[in-house]
């Protein structure tokens, strides 16, 4: 089968590599349709892990084989892959804490990439969604069926980056109903973070960002988008979001942060970054940061889509044909989908 893989800073290949199989009870393959680009994926092909890696993470297919033991899915569903491997039965996926599965710990590292599709070693275990087929481990407990009605390119990023932007707000606004969100932006998630709020009921929602696309286009999910990265703000947030990866913009949401609120941030910070913790001690501020547990969280943003409450497409600026992903990747500077439909 085709495999779309990174080779070596810039340069991606299509190659053919042996086809995907079922190798065991409980596996699926599944057909990638639409394949959506992480904010991850711009330092991946600039070189962040050594090659080759298969590309993609973020995806909706259909299934294509079931084999023994599976009774969720059925050739023919349309469903999303989680971008995590995880089995459902060890103690930390019956938490709900799947980025930590435990079902495979000789192929873990300490940063945990070996679990997941299209990044890192792991995507030499597992692959990638820009391939033909995908095996998909422990099906039962990892796929979840495309709702009636849903256009896949739209949530093709609920394997990962949706349910990433979800989790910062979700449960910071049932504990406050109705609360004010700041978010502080940088990337897709960001988006996903202030679109998931307002659906969820946030009496408004500001949205901090240098780019005038995500500036407008979180106009259009609803927010109040503030330009620049200002120094400080007038008013504080119950809730606060940082997705930014930029110390600045982490300063920012914290000194933002309300009394007694919560600020999540979802930025990865690859060196020591400074925090004002005697700030945040006087203030009973909340500050939570780790990784998304993808399959946790799927169910719930699908359905807000469903019911229209959410509108992903909005964030996505580039929809490219399937034989272009080549070409997308390699020059990606916006919020893309590969797609197939």
């Amino acid at each position: 089968m085709e495999q779309l893989t990174y080779v070596e800073p810039g340069k991606l290949e299509r190659l053919d590599v042996p086809d995907a199989e079922i190798q065991g009870a409980g596996e699926t393959l599944v057909r990638p349709l639409a394949v959506a680009t992480c904010d991850i994926d711009n330092m991946l092909v600039r070189g962040l892990w050594p090659g080759p890696i298969p590309m993609g993470h973020e995806g909706v297919g259909d299934v294509v084989a079931v084999g023994d033991g599976v009774s969720s899915v059925a050739a023919g569903d349309r469903v999303v892959i989680p971008f995590q491997i995880s089995c459902g039965t060890c103690d930390y996926c019956r938490r709900g804490l799947m980025a930590y599965c435990t079902a495979h710990p000789e192929l873990r590292d300490r940063s945990g990439v070996e679990m997941k599709y299209g990044m890192g070693s792991g995507a030499r275990n597992w692959g990638g969604f820009l391939s033909d087929t995908v095996r998909v481990p422990y099906a039962d407990a990892m796929l979840v069926k495309l709702p009636d009605g849903v256009d896949p390119v739209a949530v093709a990023s609920a394997s990962d980056n949706i349910p990433d932007g979800y989790r910062t707000v979700a449960s910071p606004l049932a504990d406050s109903p109705g609360a004010r969100v700041l978010v502080v932006g940088g990337g897709g998630i960001a988006l996903y973070a202030a679109g998931v709020a307002l659906a969820l009921g946030a009496s408004s929602v500001d949205y901090v960002d240098r780019d005038p696309d995500r500036l407008a286009r979180a106009e259009k999910l609803g927010a109040r988008p503030i330009e620049g990265l200002p120094e400080r703000l007038p008013d504080s947030y119950p809730i606060t979001v940082d997705a930014s990866a930029d110390p600045a913009a982490l300063q920012l949401a914290i000194r933002s942060t309300a009394v007694e609120g919560t600020c999540t941030s979802i930025g990865i910070y690859f060196q020591p970054t400074e925090m004002p913790l005697l700030r945040m001690y006087t203030k009973g501020i909340t500050f939570r940061t780790g990784m998304a547990h993808a399959r946790r969280d799927m169910p719930a943003v699908l359905d807000l889509v469903a019911s229209g409450a959410l509108h992903p497409e909005l964030v996505t600026g580039v929809v490219a044909d399937w034989g272009d992903a080549e070409d997308a990747l390699t020059e990606l500077s916006d919020k893309t989908v590969i797609a197939r439909v």
